[in-house]
């Protein structure tokens, strides 16, 4: 018998209302000159957000004591240059007296991050000294009587070799057997995560688009793994996991220590706009919501950490790299997935159906074309919408367009899934109309 595909299994569950809400983090930089104080931002977060985590790229005792009695589990980091140092037993009990003691358990912090992306960015030195810090920083943090917190590292996925198809994957060589595969015991050894950045925005290409952004295509067919991947998302996670596998730690969980994508970017690069990151976004959400997880891990949950919370003005780059934030430097969100408590634009978990009484339409935006419209018909047909009306002879036959047809069949898909927004997006074809568009509903 013939599974269905992870893609179909995906969407199903997405149509089924979750009965609890799942955890979701954020990347809190701060290479900026205009951000509202740490203990401002972590009111924010816990009072008006969903977030229940937030991870830090360095070691701010500002930041870290705004989040203490918030209830909000904190990542904090070691700078690179710090790990060489800390290799040294006697010199990480010491960090850990100075640095972890005095703010735990005020403030919940979870995971040390010995660094960041230090396989990438780190000198030999760094690189070679990584996992003996990891570990003197795990016996110190057992010594101090605070081994609940965990250890890990983010990896920039140059760790791969190749990625696809998924099943060749592996990590680099020399890297492999020097670094990983003793980082991975450590791992599995202290039950901590093996931390990962996968982003699909930096494999985007005006001929992948359609994957890298979620939206239904044809997929990728893994043919040695006999596996069909319809995003970019699940294909570099499943990359990672063979590369784990090959080295005999299928075991080890993996985190997301960074995911997102920009809503601006310079002149020409058409793939940095507002609804390609929100769309990406929304996604990143309910995926890590979903407890679906990929081909090669099925229902499994990603410890999922966003990029980022705020834009940042100061960082350098192209403009695309101060444009990562879900939020604006005054709270105001730069679009909507959801992430806001009392709001419905696509969280983590279908909200509770709100009571409109019929004063909300999901209507086909006026440039939505009839191939995408067609696509949204056959999308409703079969996500288990009852399609009779809009067939010959029924009552909403007439008019006999593929317009009308996908208001009708769009519009009763957002109602009987209980009203909420991210049911009318339709890939970006449909929008919310508190007018009654009865020219185009038969009823």
């Amino acid at each position: 018998m013939e599974m269905p595909s992870p893609y179909l299994i995906f969407l199903l569950l997405l149509l089924h209302q979750f009965t609890a809400v799942s955890s979701i983090g954020v990347n809190y930089g701060t290479i900026a000159n205009n951000l509202p104080p740490p203990a401002q931002v972590a009111q924010f977060i816990k009072d008006k957000t969903i977030i229940d985590r937030v991870k830090i790229f360095d070691m701010n005792p500002d930041i870290i004591r705004g989040f203490a009695n918030t209830g909000i589990l904190l990542s904090v980091t070691v700078p690179n240059g710090d790990i060489a140092a800390l290799a040294n037993r006697r010199a990480a009990r010491r960090w850990v007296t100075s640095n972890i003691k005095p703010f735990y358990p005020q403030t919940k912090i979870n995971h040390i991050l010995v660094g960041n992306e230090v396989l990438h960015w780190g000198d030999q030195n760094m690189i070679t000294n990584l996992v003996p810090a990891m570990r003197a920083i795990h016996n110190a943090l057992k010594r101090a009587g605070v081994g609940e917190i965990k250890v890990t590292t983010p990896h920039s996925l140059i760790i791969l070799e190749r990625s696809n198809p998924p099943s060749s994957a592996q990590f680099r060589t020399g890297w492999d057997q020097n670094i990983l595969a003793p980082m991975l015991l450590f791992h599995r050894q202290s039950k901590s995560p093996f931390m990962v950045n996968p982003y699909p925005y930096f494999s985007w290409t005006p001929q992948n688009d359609r994957f890298t952004l979620f939206h239904r295509n044809h997929g990728i067919h893994d043919g040695p793994g006999g596996k069909v991947y319809t995003n970019m998302y699940d294909l570099l996670l499943d990359a990672v996991f063979t590369s784990m596998w090959k080295l005999g730690f299928p075991d080890v969980e993996i985190a997301v220590g960074e995911v997102g994508w920009p809503s601006a970017g310079d002149p020409g690069m058409t793939q940095t706009t507002v609804d390609n990151a929100r769309w990406h976004n929304l996604n990143i959400l309910k995926k890590a919501g979903s407890g679906v997880g990929t081909p090669l891990m099925p229902g499994h949950r990603f410890e999922t950490f966003i990029f980022a919370l705020f834009n940042e003005n100061l960082k350098s780059g192209s403009i695309a790299e101060r444009n990562f934030g879900l939020f604006r430097p005054d709270f105001s969100p730069v679009y909507d997935i959801g992430i806001m408590r009392g709001q419905s634009g696509g969280g983590v978990v279908k909200p509770a159906p709100v009571p409109v009484t019929g004063k909300q339409w999901c209507v086909p935006k006026a440039e939505a074309g009839n191939a995408a419209l067609q696509s949204n018909i056959d999308y409703v047909c079969n996500n288990g919408i009852n399609c009779g009306p809009i067939r010959e002879g029924g009552p909403c036959f007439d008019p006999n367009t593929v317009r009308s047809h996908a208001a009708y069949l769009m519009n009763f898909y957002y109602q009987a899934k209980g009203y909420q927004s991210y049911n009318c997006d339709f890939s970006g074809t449909g929008v919310v109309t508190f007018s009654d568009p009865s020219k185009l509903d038969s009823h």
